[in-house]
């Protein structure tokens, strides 16, 4: 007898003895209530053993969810430093939460616990974070060139896992990553017996992947391969038909198996650190120097640390802009404020990967490093924005941009950026400017500024600039957009058109 049961029948039982008898007027009937009595404790035994059971059955998983867990006691930050670490956390907190309400459906507190349960789905990975953060490893994929068993080094993935991954990379029409992806899943298949994937549904894929790709003899093998283990398999019979008779019309078949390693464009190249030869030698001729600002009081006796990193347009470092105590005092004010960042009127999780806060000067911390700011550049914040507090995700990046732009109705566009540092990365992640080339190193507590706008007022084009995506590593940036208006005596106007 199930508990459930076991609860309504002594429900039942008693409201049978309230409402069906009158024992007090019958001996006879109070006689009978010994045997009442008997199967009233009997029952609430029974009941008590099935709950002892279904107790042992939540530890048990309980022992299991703990096991499959990673639990680190020293710094939770450097757990997810990989990629791979992350999108498993996502997958395994969701997965936790699924089992959890599945085994607590049948315990004797349900209502009470499902009210917290509901509570937490709100603060637990979705969906489509897990389809985001799959995506974000196939970026790194693409930008780095890099094999599923390249960016598995430091933590494998288990067939479900890769299979995911490989079905975004599927969806998104990445045909190439989503077959290596499903070649990982397959040679993982062996090695476990819990997985919800089947070989049917790998074979499949992989053909279909190969096909898309126009790899056809590879998508003829694994179709061939699914129709040995199904010989009733019909769409695999007329597909296998399909692919034969194209292959007879097609002369170039693609290598499959191994990822072009030259980059698409001059970002993919600047992030994978292919800097030209003369760009290095030109930044080998710039200089150092210490700044006061223009004669800054506050600067006459602690002076700046400037190295340029760029002569034209002008790209400066200043190193040393933030204490770490400082960094750690804009992340720990900005985690709970955070929100998905815009670009222009919305998101795009293919341009922009983070979240972000404006601070107010309400923490004095935020009113320093405003001043400070305004020190080192010497320009007006009359109508700077707020200072914007970014966290980049899972393959974070920031598409190339310009942070102005040439629209003639907005008068006061973005005349300068500066660009802080937060944290420190432990692989990739650099600032990239690819129409002159350079690249820019993400080094904890330095900052970067450069003008976005040429002195006669117009866009400078050479300021198109992108963040690479993470491979390790958890950044934060806080940036300061300046306007023009306010800065006509410092820095004054060009009627050159070529200023």
């Amino acid at each position: 007898m199930g508990m459930k049961e076991l609860l309504l029948f002594v429900v039942c039982f008693w409201n049978v003895c309230i409402l069906g008898h009158e024992f007090f007027s019958s001996t006879d009937q109070i006689v009978q209530l010994v045997e009442k009595e008997k199967d009233l404790l009997e029952a609430f035994s029974l009941y008590i053993d099935a709950e002892e059971e279904n107790l042992r059955t939540l530890k048990r998983v309980l022992l299991i969810l703990q096991m499959v867990s990673v639990f680190d006691s020293g710094d939770p930050e450097k757990s997810v430093y990989d990629p791979v670490a992350a999108y498993k956390l996502l997958i395994r907190l969701r997965n936790e939460w699924r089992t959890i309400l599945k085994y607590t459906q049948r315990g004797l507190y349900q209502e009470k616990f499902e009210e917290l349960l509901e509570l937490m789905f709100l603060q637990i990975p979705h969906k489509n974070d897990l389809d985001e953060a799959a995506s974000g490893l196939i970026t790194l994929q693409e930008i780095y060139k890099l094999y599923p068993h390249n960016i598995t080094k430091g933590m494998s993935l288990s067939v479900d896992e890769a299979f995911h991954v490989g079905m975004v990379a599927y969806e998104e029409d990445k045909f190439q990553h989503a077959f290596l992806w499903f070649v990982y899943s397959l040679n993982k298949l062996s090695e476990t017996e819990f997985t919800s994937v089947t070989m049917e549904e790998l074979l499949r894929f992989l053909g279909s992947s190969a096909y898309h790709f126009g790899s056809l003899p590879v998508a003829i093998y694994f179709t061939q391969q699914l129709l040995n283990l199904d010989p009733t398999n019909e769409d695999a019979r007329l597909e296998l038909a399909f692919y034969r008779e194209l292959r007879l019309k097609r002369t170039s078949n693609p290598d499959i198996f191994t990822l072009n390693q030259e980059s698409s464009n001059s970002y993919e190249a600047l992030c994978r650190g292919e800097v030209d030869e003369r760009t290095s030698k030109k930044q080998r001729a710039l200089s150092c120097r210490y700044s006061t600002g223009g004669g800054n009081p506050r600067l006459i006796y602690a002076p700046v640390k400037e190295e340029e990193v760029w002569a034209e347009p002008r790209i400066i470092r200043i190193h040393d802009v933030l204490s770490d105590k400082e960094t750690e005092i804009l992340k720990n004010i900005s985690r709970s404020k955070l929100s998905r960042s815009q670009v222009g009127e919305g998101t795009d999780s293919k341009v922009r990967v983070s979240q972000s806060v404006g601070l107010m000067e309400e923490d004095p911390v935020v009113a320093r490093v405003n001043q400070r700011i305004s020190d080192i550049t010497g320009l007006s914040f009359e109508t700077a924005e707020l200072l914007e507090v970014q966290n980049y995700g899972i393959g974070g990046r920031f598409g190339p941009h310009y942070d102005s732009s040439d629209d003639e109705d907005d008068e006061d566009e973005r005349i300068a950026t500066f660009l802080i540092y937060v944290s420190r990365l432990k692989y990739r992640g650099a600032t990239v400017f690819p129409e002159i080339g350079v690249k820019v190193e993400p080094v904890k507590g330095s900052a970067v500024l450069w003008y976005n706008l040429l002195q006669n007022g117009s866009l400078d084009l050479k300021t198109l600039h992108a963040g690479c995506p993470v491979l390790m590593g958890n950044k934060w940036v806080a940036t300061k957009w300046i306007h023009e208006f306010g800065q006509e005596f410092r820095r004054p106007c060009s009627l050159s058109e070529w200023e």
